[in-house]
């Protein structure tokens, strides 16, 4: 019999789960609890899963009751010991938390305050802890923040040019995606070691998307900023655009602030600019115009977003796809690395189209790597780690947002 580590990735539609062995964090099952119209299904994989493809839970489930079937039940079907603690994704920690924390009731009070900043993600996160704390209120939980990871940058990177008193105030770039830009540094020791420590820029592509610069496996700069909006064009997001063009909306066309955040949050992106779908295999296959149009302008931002991570980083000596669209869109790939031939970025095309795990040519400069994400194994980590040290009071540490002087 062995103890697990249970990780949560909670989102405003779907459960997404994973269960490690805590003595050597070999996974044991991932899966997701989904809403399919008529019900929710879980979908399993992983050597520990299940045989049948899928489980029932009641229609309607609330986000609690999805919890309880899976502490009460998945739990013994899936694996063959007790749960020992659970990790949790949690999108946003500010500037206070730079690491991963073990969850106390002081936290949850500050993580709400984080809501405004990320409501299609922040309160389902909490929701989850919550959940968990009812049902099993003596199993230790461990809060992993997608912001953490970018609390290395320096500080011009993380400033807007705002007046001084609202710098302090807090609103600052935090950044996103950090755990899957963590797995990547901790990867690139193994998958390419002579460039681990170089000029790197990580490519996280999937519904949200977003870059990160780092030097040392530390994150220097990354497109996200004060929210997850910023940056990349993204499925449904539209990304960075001019701050002007919202004030037009809204004093000359007469959109409310509730209907100009769902056109950018949910109605612009790929889904917006195609007319048609925001999932790129299905515009792939689109003989629609629009469908072209839309992946031709997603593929120019990231590549103009790439030269401007080059400028902070000071150069790029490798570059990382992750991330749904990242890892399985070939096409995409090299339609970002087509525009970036100039810096010495050019794809093996055979590599590239088999999503080898490099597909750069031999002769580039620049390597090119595919790495798959792995954010759960990032948090059942530190999970470990932190439950590890429970008995001598050890938590994750917190920074103090920092002063403008």
């Amino acid at each position: 019999m062995t103890s697990t580590i249970l990780v949560l990735n909670v989102g405003s539609s779907t459960l997404k789960f994973a269960l490690f062995d805590s003595a050597g964090l070999d996974l044991l099952c991932r899966g997701v609890i989904e809403d399919r119209g008529a019900g929710f299904q879980v979908r399993t994989s992983g050597p520990n899963a299940p045989a049948f493809a899928a489980l029932p839970v009641a229609a309607g489930a609330t986000l609690p009751a999805q919890i309880e079937w899976l502490l009460r039940t998945a739990a013994t079907t899936f694996v063959n010991g007790p749960l020992v603690a659970v990790g949790h994704r949690v999108v946003h920690g500010g500037a206070t938390f730079a690491e991963p924390a073990i969850v106390d009731a002081a936290m949850l009070d500050e993580l709400a305050g984080f809501i405004p900043l990320a409501p299609a993600h922040q309160p389902h996160n909490i929701a989850a802890i919550a959940a968990v704390t009812a049902i099993a209120p003596k199993l230790p939980q461990i809060a992993c923040f997608d912001t953490a990871f970018h609390r290395t940058q320096p500080r011009v990177a993380q400033l807007y040019p705002l007046p001084r008193a609202l710098s302090d105030e807090g609103l600052l770039r935090f950044g996103f995606h950090g755990l899957s830009y963590e797995h990547v540094a901790q990867a690139l020791v193994e998958v390419a070691p002579d460039h681990a420590n170089s000029r790197v820029i990580a490519a996280h592509l999937g519904h949200g998307a977003s870059l990160c610069a780092m030097r040392n496996r530390q994150s220097v700069a990354t497109t996200m900023g004060f929210t997850s909006l910023e940056g990349l064009m993204m499925g449904t997001r539209s990304g960075s655009i001019d701050p002007g063009l919202i004030l037009y909306l809204m004093r000359d066309r007469g959109m409310t602030v509730e209907a100009v955040g769902d056109l950018l949050n949910s109605r612009s992106g790929l889904l917006g600019v195609s007319g048609l779908s925001d999932d790129v295999r299905i515009l792939a296959q689109s003989p629609d115009p629009s469908a072209a149009e839309a992946l031709d302008l997603f593929a120019y931002r990231a590549a103009r977003e790439i030269g401007s991570l080059m400028a902070a980083v000071g150069g790029l000596d490798l570059l990382v796809f992750t991330g749904g669209i990242g890892e399985n869109s070939g096409a995409l790939r090299a339609a970002i690395c087509e525009r970036l031939r100039w810096a010495d970025v050019i794809l093996d095309p055979a590599r590239n189209e088999q999503g080898l795990p490099r597909i750069s040519a031999e002769t580039a400069r620049v390597k090119v790597f595919v790495i798959p994400a792995n954010e759960e194994l990032v948090i059942a980590t530190a999970t470990r780690e932190l439950t590890a040290g429970l008995a001598g009071g050890s938590g994750g540490k917190r920074r103090s947002p920092p002063s403008v002087r």
